[in-house]
């Protein structure tokens, strides 16, 4: 699979998440693409901490307002009936349990529900932004990101990476499969039909924990 089909492959199982009358939150890079594959039929709202609710489908090129922007910088629409306002309200919003998921990239995950996602010690970052509220915040947390860097693992026994939040993720979608955190370990729910379990195992810096019924990642 080559980079485009990776992250199209994540984020049209990921926008399956999304449910009838949900408030969700979209990370910067890779999540903010589930957007594209939410049905139109179903109505969502979208938030941005950086002070916006009802976001649309990002504009087409050439027609965009540089008013209208997410929490990375990127051009937005608004929906009909859109607001905007402070980012002190936004976090209200978050941090008050209004968040039904948020999604989100990371760096390294671990079969404990802990995630990294903001720092690499000896580099420069742009620091957490809104990610550790959102984590904690939102009642569902779902990493969506490619299953490993460069070959490297980035879902593992104990994330080596400074900690966003500690054991707040829920559910892992990677090209790879669908993993759920549970108290006996990381559970691979779905797996992508390209790959057999014994190469996502590969794949994996921890064992993974077949379910009873492993179904093939829609």
């Amino acid at each position: 699979m080559d980079k485009n089909q990776i992250r199209e492959t994540i984020a049209r199982r990921a926008a399956k998440e999304v449910k009838e009358g949900d408030v969700v939150n979209l990370g910067i890079g890779l999540p903010t693409q589930v957007l594209r594959y939410i049905p139109s039929d179903i109505k969502v709202t979208m938030q941005s901490e950086n002070g916006c609710l009802g976001m649309g489908n990002p504009p087409e090129a050439g027609q965009e307002d540089p008013d209208l922007i997410d929490a990375g910088g990127g051009p937005i629409t608004l929906k009909e009936g859109a607001s905007c306002f402070d980012t002190a309200t936004s976090f209200s919003i978050i941090r008050g349990g209004h968040v039904d998921i948020t999604m989100l990239g990371s760096l390294q995950v671990d079969e404990k529900g802990n995630i990294a996602n903001w720092s690499i010690p000896g580099k420069m970052t742009p620091g957490m932004g809104g990610a550790m509220d959102l984590i904690v915040g939102a009642k569902k947390v779902i990493v969506t990101m490619e299953h490993t860097a460069k070959g490297r693992h980035k879902i593992l026994e104990n994330c080596t990476l400074p900690l966003t939040a500690a054991g707040q993720v829920d559910r892992i979608i990677t090209e790879m499969g669908v993993m759920d955190v549970t108290p006996e370990g990381l559970v691979l729910i779905e797996i992508n039909e390209v790959f057999t379990f014994e190469q996502v195992q590969a794949a994996t810096g921890c064992t993974l924990i077949p379910a009873k019924e492993l179904k093939p990642m829609n």
